[in-house]
């Protein structure tokens, strides 16, 4: 009877495990159950051929309802300002001129600190009109995440591009 009972317990502590571990996909394919399967869809997200769709909705599901995002730059008088708007507005801004003009934007280092369920990604990167074309800018992206047990939701983001003034520091390139 013991062997039973024990194998019993072995049995539901084994299926636990594996609903705990159970992979989260989206309807798009994106894989939101690891970082670097949520890091992955981040990038894939933006990079289109030229002519191609950008997907609001695909986005969307990495992200938590309302997320907001933005961006640093120098203004036209040389001063350091930055744009803060929801997601939906980015896209609402950009998604034509990435279908365009085309873009791929890769991730070229991460550097990642966490405690608990939270997470925040610098992420180096850079981008192009097209897979193999020349570089037109590198930058940060500094992203914040939750882990909510089963999956990564993506909670803002935000990046400067790299300039002459403002060049990337070697630390976030190897």
């Amino acid at each position: 009877m013991k062997k039973i009972i024990f194998m019993i317990g072995l049995v539901i502590t084994s299926i636990t495990s594996q609903q705990s571990h159970a992979q989260v996909i989206t309807k798009y394919g994106d894989n939101v159950s690891t970082l670097d399967g949520i890091m992955k869809a981040y990038y894939d997200v933006v990079t289109v051929k030229k002519g191609e769709q950008v997907y609001y909705e695909r986005d969307s599901l990495l992200h938590i309802a309302d997320a907001h995002v933005g961006s640093g730059y120098i203004d036209k008088q040389g001063k350091q300002r930055f744009n803060y708007m929801t997601l939906k507005k980015y896209h609402q801004l950009s998604d034509a001129s990435l279908s365009r003009d085309g873009f791929d934007e890769r991730e070229i280092l991460r550097k990642v600190e966490h405690f608990g369920s939270i997470y925040h990604v610098f992420s180096t990167y850079e981008s192009r009109n097209s897979k193999n074309g020349p570089v037109i800018e590198r930058g940060i992206n500094s992203i914040e995440l939750f882990n909510d047990g089963t999956r990564f939701w993506i909670l803002a983001w935000f990046y400067e591009g790299e300039r002459k003034d403002n060049p990337i520091p070697a630390e976030y390139l190897k």
